[in-house]
C-alpha cells in the first residue's frame, strides 16, 4: 500500500507541470522517482518536492511566455493601446474644457481659474499617442504613453501623504495609462491597427469619444442658471444636469449610444483578439471595483474625519496585486478556453474523417 500512496502523491506533484509536458514525460518521470524511493517510503522526499515544484513552475512560465508571443496578443495590444489612448484623450479633453468653459449652474466665485500647463500637456500627450499609433510610429506612441505614466508618478504620487483619497481616486486612470503604455510596447507591424479595425471601426472609435465629450460639454454649457433668489429646478444623474427629466434622459441616451458603438466596434473583431482585449482591460475594471467597494468605507471615513487615514497593508496589497493577478487569471482562462476549443475542433475533424460503416 505504501507504494500506491507514494505514486499518488508524486502524481499530485507532477500536476505542477504543463499538461503537454505531463503527456510526454509523466510516466517516465514517475518511474524514475519510484525507482529512487526508499523501501517503505510513503511520502515524497523534501528535496523531490522542492525540485519538482520549482521545475514545474519554470516550465509553466516558459509555456506562458510563449503564449504571449502569439500574433493575436500583438494584435489585441495594438487595438487596446489605441482604444485606451482615445479614452484618456477624451478624459483629458473634458477636464481641459471644464476649465475653459463657463458653467452657469455654479454660483459666483466658484468658477475654475483656468487650465494650467499640466492640463494642456495631458491633452497634447495623449493626442500625440493616438496620432502616432495611427501613423505607425509605435515607439513614439509607447514613449509618450510611458511619459504619461511617469508624469502621474511625479505629480500625483507625492500627494499620498496629505491627499491620499485623491491619489486613490486617480488610480484607475493611472492603470489605464499603464495598460496603454504596456500594450503599445508590444512589437507589432507598422499601421497594424488600421488593417485590423478597418475604416468603419476606426471612425467609430475616433468619433464616439469625441461625441461623448461634446454631449457632456453641451450639458455643462446649458445647465440651469444659478439663481439664489428664485431657485432652479434640477434633474441630476451622475453629474449630468438638466431642467427636465426628458432632456436628462436624452443626454443619457446619447452617451449610451456612443458607448455602445465603441463596444460593437470591438466586439465585431475576431474572437481571439476580442478575448485578449478584454483580458487587458480587466485589471482596470477590477481596480475600480476594489476602490468603489472595498475602499468605500475608508474614503467616507477620511472625508468625515478631516484628516488622512492611512491605508493598512491589506488595503495596499489589494491596490497593488489585484490588477496583475486579474490579468494573469484572465490570460490563463483565455488559454484554457482556446485549448479546449482546439481539442473539440480536432475531435470533430477526426469524427468526420472516420469512414461510415
Amino acid at each position: 500500500m505504501s507504494s500506491v500512496d507514494l505514486e499518488r502523491r508524486y502524481r499530485r506533484l507532477l500536476a505542477v507541470y504543463p499538461w503537454e509536458h505531463r503527456r510526454a514525460y509523466e510516466d517516465e518521470m514517475l518511474a524514475v522517482l519510484l525507482a529512487g524511493a526508499r523501501p517503505g517510503q510513503r511520502r515524497p522526499a523534501a528535496s523531490d518536492v522542492r525540485n519538482l515544484v520549482s521545475a514545474g513552475l519554470r516550465a509553466r512560465l516558459r509555456v506562458g511566455a510563449r503564449g504571449f508571443t502569439e500574433s493575436t496578443w500583438a494584435d489585441a495590444a495594438t487595438v487596446t493601446g489605441l482604444l485606451v489612448g482615445l479614452v484618456l484623450l477624451s478624459l483629458a479633453g473634458k477636464s481641459l474644457l471644464n476649465q475653459l468653459i463657463h458653467n452657469p449652474s455654479l454660483p459666483p466665485g466658484y468658477e475654475p481659474s483656468g487650465p494650467d500647463l499640466v492640463e494642456w500637456l495631458r491633452v497634447a500627450g495623449w493626442a500625440g499617442v493616438c496620432a502616432a499609433v495611427l501613423v505607425g510610429w509605435r515607439w513614439v506612441a509607447a514613449g509618450l504613453a510611458w511619459a504619461g505614466v511617469l508624469g502621474w508618478g511625479w505629480l500625483v504620487a507625492p500627494q499620498a501623504s496629505d491627499n491620499l483619497t485623491y491619489v486613490v481616486d486617480t488610480l484607475p486612470q493611472f492603470a489605464l495609462a499603464v495598460v496603454a503604455a504596456a500594450a503599445l510596447t508590444v512589437p507589432a507591424p507598422r499601421r497594424r491597427v488600421v488593417a485590423l479595425l478597418g475604416v468603419r471601426r476606426l471612425l467609430v472609435l475616433l468619433l464616439a469619444p469625441a461625441a461623448m465629450v461634446a454631449l457632456l460639454v453641451t450639458n455643462r454649457v446649458t445647465s440651469p442658471t444659478f439663481d439664489p433668489v428664485n431657485g432652479a429646478s434640477y434633474q441630476v444623474l451622475y453629474g449630468i444636469e438638466a431642467g427636465s427629466e426628458l432632456v436628462l434622459w436624452l443626454y443619457v441616451a446619447g452617451l449610451a449610444a456612443a458607448a455602445l458603438a465603441m463596444v460593437v466596434a470591438v466586439v465585431t473583431l475576431t474572437p481571439e483578439v476580442r478575448r485578449r482585449i478584454v483580458v487587458m482591460l480587466l485589471p482596470v475594471a477590477a481596480l475600480a471595483l476594489v476602490i468603489d467597494s472595498a475602499l468605500a468605507g475608508w474614503a467616507t471615513s477620511t472625508m468625515h474625519m478631516g484628516h488622512v487615514i492611512p491605508l493598512v497593508p491589506a488595503q495596499w496589497a489589494m491596490l497593488v496585486f489585484i490588477p496583475p493577478v486579474t490579468f494573469l487569471a484572465g490570460a490563463l482562462l483565455v488559454r484554457r478556453r482556446e485549448e479546449t476549443l482546439r481539442m473539440v475542433a480536432l475531435g470533430r475533424a477526426a469524427d468526420r474523417e472516420q469512414p461510415v460503416g
